[in-house]
């Protein structure tokens, strides 16, 4: 017995995560309630409590389900860059990135709320903290790769480390809400290498860029072998 009541609280657990995705991407975070939530759920708002302290709860459990395994990666991606090739961390961590976006529904449907259809009001802050923290993450390993390219090119970088790994950032975050708007108008993983590859060419790291080219060259070369058998 209960070991099925636990089972009927995940499984209600599931169903009001479920609901916010769907209600916060419809609608927006800001106008949908907790009730509406419950609703959608086929559960009631005390449930909703039962599992959540409040709708910033609610919102990071919900991130979640996705991001935080893509977190995990990005940082192993990043760290386990090999020594003699320390930019194929940062283009495998893009290429899973950008790939997960462009394959899973779910995925592509929290990203495109956390990007495009929430507030950073002041109730959501613990949204912002998570955000905050998983961006000053991401950024201290892209400084670290940065750097080992640089040294291992014997260049100095065209821009200070901190300036080019949010420049690499911001690259790719436009990158990537330019693409829900409007996700036949381009491939996602291929425009990311492509532009990776410009970017860390114009940092100065061209001669670190090699192995990332033969890479991109061979990616479009598969793909229209693909296209010329359909």
């Amino acid at each position: 017995m209960a070991r099925r009541t636990k089972e009927d609280a995940l499984a209600t657990r599931e169903r009001l995560l479920d609901a916010a995705e769907l209600l916060f991407q419809a609608q927006g975070v800001s106008r949908t309630t907790l009730q509406q939530i419950a609703q959608a759920a086929g559960a009631t708002r005390g449930a909703v409590y039962w599992h959540f302290e409040d709708k910033a709860d609610l919102f990071n459990a919900m991130m979640d389900r996705v991001t935080l395994p893509l977190e995990a990666a990005n940082r192993a991606g990043l760290r386990a860059t090999h020594a003699d090739e320390p930019l194929l961390g940062v283009q495998q961590t893009l290429d899973a990135a950008l790939r997960l976006i462009s394959t899973d529904l779910r995925a592509r449907r929290v990203i495109d709320i956390a990007t495009r259809k929430i507030e950073y009001t002041d109730e959501m802050a613990a949204v912002v903290q998570r955000h905050l923290a998983s961006r000053r993450t991401f950024l201290s390993d892209l400084e670290h790769a940065l750097n080992a390219a640089a040294r291992l090119a014997g260049r100095q970088l065209v821009l200070p480390v901190a300036m080019a790994a949010q420049g690499l950032h911001s690259l790719v975050g436009g990158l990537i809400e330019d693409w829900l708007l409007e996700p036949e108008a381009f491939d996602l993983v291929e425009a990311g290498r492509n532009l990776l590859l410009v970017y860390l060419t114009g940092l100065g790291l061209g001669p670190q860029c090699e192995g990332l080219a033969g890479a991109a060259a061979k990616q479009r070369a598969g793909k229209s072998a693909r296209a010329g058998l359909k």
